[in-house]
């Protein structure tokens, strides 16, 4: 035994002491490693209508080739050539034509007038208008998405590719409440934009905003998220805007706002501007609605929304004190549709809703934003505060009629 301990006693000493150098002369070998593992998720659509690939759902998922961890680095990309050589050939330049026919005099009408002056061989009076924006091809089988005030009203609309191709378009269906609209084109390998989860985008992400910017030909400019869900703009109906200072200028409308991966976040729509022209403030409509505006109008003709057939407004700390109110919480309905869906239900001007199917009401413009995606005939059980009294009541969700938009935007 004493002659095995005495055998193993130097190799194991010697073998500690050996590992003991090795250890200090190469001290990495202790750290762990903090490198992010790169990642990035891609789903296919079964609807008739594919977008390329549509990112950001971990369980639904292939691996691609850029990151999606936002861990700080010590140094950015020094160029988004790469981002816009993915997106940009599925931004396209919009030309509308629309024909003027003007008004003339009644004097005109007058059938003496008429015979004397000849006037059944003069020619109508009509001039032609012109204008134009922009738009993005969502998927290869060429719907193209693009502004309702871009195309409204157009007699003829013509689309022209960044490959130098044109084509006459036709209109599949508009939604003025998102101010979006789905237009169709009939051509062969079409490029298709991919679709970002625009909810993961956050204040200070690099975006670029592609588009024809005063018909001077595609242009990409660059900016941060400066904000989002800004709403309250009068815009349109439902507004969850992302706001860039990527310049946006006429004819930017219905472009591409695309993250520095060169995947699309949102549809360029509007400005804020005293000029005409770009001043940092810019408003773009999330891709997650307009994916979900496009499905609905090519499958439907229209976009199907939900409605409780009530007007409203988030209770704020001053209602509810002139009210004299004891819940600050809420939404205060302002006014009921008669035989809408909250009018059979018994809710009544003045009434505030607390919950909706479990959901609370203090973010009351994303909760009427969950009822506009409930389907027509779906119930929901409704938590409500009257004179400071609790009732709960139950409606069956209403197809949300058309109404004309509140306010034209600005291209």
């Amino acid at each position: 035994m004493k002659k095995l301990t005495k055998f193993l006693t130097w190799p194991t000493i010697s073998g500690v002491l050996l590992a003991l150098v090795i250890l200090q002369q190469f001290p990495e070998l202790t750290r762990k490693s903090t490198t992010p593992t790169p990642h990035l998720t891609q789903v296919d659509y079964s609807d008739g209508v594919t977008p390329a690939s549509y990112t950001g759902d971990s369980s639904r998922a292939s691996s691609t080739n850029h990151k999606t961890d936002k861990t700080p680095t010590l140094s950015g990309p020094v160029s988004y050539n790469h981002a816009v050589k993915k997106a940009a050939p599925a931004v396209v330049n919009i030309y509308t034509t629309k024909i003027i026919r003007e008004h003339r005099h009644p004097i005109f009408d007058d059938p003496f007038f008429r015979d004397f002056f000849g006037y059944d061989q003069m020619p109508n009076h009509q001039r032609m208008q012109s204008s134009l924006g922009s738009g993005v091809i969502m998927s290869p089988e060429g719907y193209v998405v693009t502004n309702n005030h871009v195309i409204q009203g157009a007699d003829e609309i013509i689309v022209a590719l960044q490959d130098g191709r044109d084509t006459r378009a036709r209109v599949i269906g508009t939604d003025p409440d998102t101010d979006l609209a789905v237009l169709k084109i009939d051509m062969k390998d079409l490029p298709a934009i991919t679709l970002a989860r625009s909810r993961n985008a956050d204040i200070g992400d690099v975006v670029l905003a592609i588009g024809n910017p005063f018909g001077v030909g595609q242009t990409v400019t660059m900016g941060i998220i400066s904000a989002t869900g800004r709403n309250k703009l009068r815009l349109s109906t439902y507004e969850d805007f992302i706001q860039t200072d990527a310049a946006i200028n006429p004819g930017n409308s219905g472009g591409a706002l695309i993250n520095a991966y060169g995947d699309l976040i949102g549809i360029n729509t509007a400005i804020f501007s005293k000029s005409g022209g770009s001043q940092g403030i810019g408003f773009a409509i999330p891709s997650e609605i307009a994916r979900d505006v496009m499905l609905s109008i090519v499958k439907h003709g229209k976009v199907i929304r939900g409605w409780l057939g009530i007007e409203a407004q988030s209770l704020t700390p001053e209602l509810a004190d002139a009210f004299g109110l004891k819940n600050k919480e809420g939404i205060l309905i302002t006014g009921v549709y008669r035989n809408g869906p909250a009018h059979q239900a018994g809710l009544q001007r003045g009434d505030i809703i607390t919950e909706i199917n479990g959901m609370s009401t203090k973010a009351g413009r994303k909760v009427m934003q969950q009822v506009a995606l409930m389907q027509p005939g779906e119930q929901v059980v409704i938590e409500a505060v009257r004179n400071g009294q609790k009732l709960v009541v139950e409606s069956v969700i209403g197809q949300r009629p058309s109404f004309k938009p509140r306010a034209k935007p600005r291209r």
